[in-house]
């Protein structure tokens, strides 16, 4: 099942085209990378599933039915743009964001005790928001997002302005929660987060969507088929192969760097019987597949 099904989206404002018929299936309990340029319409559709404006026209579903307006309720969302009011106290502030997405104050303040001993917070309670540090306050707007266990969670640039550490505290969040049945939308433009913690993704780009997909297929696809074959020699190895050939060779570190064109469905147990066959001395072999980054890049540019 879908948690989010959006079908023929557009969103124009004036003559401006946000979205030009953008559809895209977020799979239940799957963490969704949603990808693009600046600029490339992945904020206006994020906004028109938060209901923060609506679509001119193309459909929502959530959970297989209409997006309707209690279904705030049940979605997180942790936008790009943070903001907290800085006079308010941290603690008296995390109430007011959990009040508003239904807690209780009694619930509100057992929940948040919970997460901001686990965030290292629990000393900044009743300290004004504008004495935390850029990625403390990204720590509490994290856990408002969180708070009421969203069944939906929408995260635009989690990781923005976290050092390593922090990097890794809220991944293993985001990770954790997903474990527990959380659908996550995570828009960003780290690839490495993107590759690590996606399942699918969707890429936007000039307001049109221009590939959706698990990311393991899709790197996959733009592939060109080749292989990496590290070997100890002191010159250029030949081989006599019918389903591969050099396309480059070069000294690597104590040994070489050999990589191979390859015919698309040759299997690799072939390729690596040539390379045996022909008395290479092999001590590396893997197939090349392009990063989600090098995929990035390549459709942006219309390659």
């Amino acid at each position: 099942m879908n948690t989010i099904q959006c079908t023929d989206v557009v969103k124009k404002f004036g003559e401006y085209t946000a979205l030009d018929h953008v559809s895209i299936e977020v799979p239940e309990g799957r963490i969704f990378g949603l990808l693009g340029p600046n600029g490339a319409g992945k904020t206006t559709l994020i906004r028109i599933i938060n209901q923060i404006t609506v679509p001119d026209e193309g459909t929502i579903l959530f959970n297989g039915r209409p997006l309707k307006r209690d279904d705030v309720y049940a979605i997180g969302y942790l936008p790009e743009e943070r903001g907290l009011y800085k006079k308010m106290k941290v603690g008296e502030q995390a109430l007011y964001l959990a009040r508003l997405k239904g807690l209780s104050t009694a619930q509100a303040t057992a929940e948040l005790k919970k997460w901001f001993d686990k965030f290292g917070l629990d000393s900044w309670w009743n300290k004004k928001v504008e004495e935390l540090s850029k990625g403390m306050a990204q720590k509490v707007q994290f856990i408002t997002t969180v708070l009421h266990r969203p069944k939906f969670l929408i995260l635009d640039e989690p990781f923005s302005g976290f050092d390593p550490v922090n990097v890794q505290l809220i991944r293993d969040e985001i990770l954790r929660l997903k474990s527990e049945g959380t659908t996550i939308m995570l828009s960003t433009h780290n690839m490495e987060s993107v590759e690590t913690l996606c399942d699918n993704i969707a890429l936007i780009n000039k307001s049109r969507l221009v590939i959706t997909g698990g990311v393991d297929n899709i790197r996959r696809e733009h592939g060109r088929s080749q292989y990496e074959v590290i070997y100890r020699a002191e010159a250029p190895a030949a081989i006599e192969s019918q389903v591969c050939t050099i396309a480059s060779d070069e000294p690597f570190k104590e040994a070489r760097r050999m990589v191979l064109d390859v015919v698309k469905g040759s299997p690799s147990s072939e390729v690596l019987s040539d390379l045996l066959k022909a008395g290479i001395d092999i001590s590396g072999f893997r197939e090349l597949i392009p990063s989600m980054n090098d995929i990035f890049i390549s459709l942006v540019k219309g390659e």
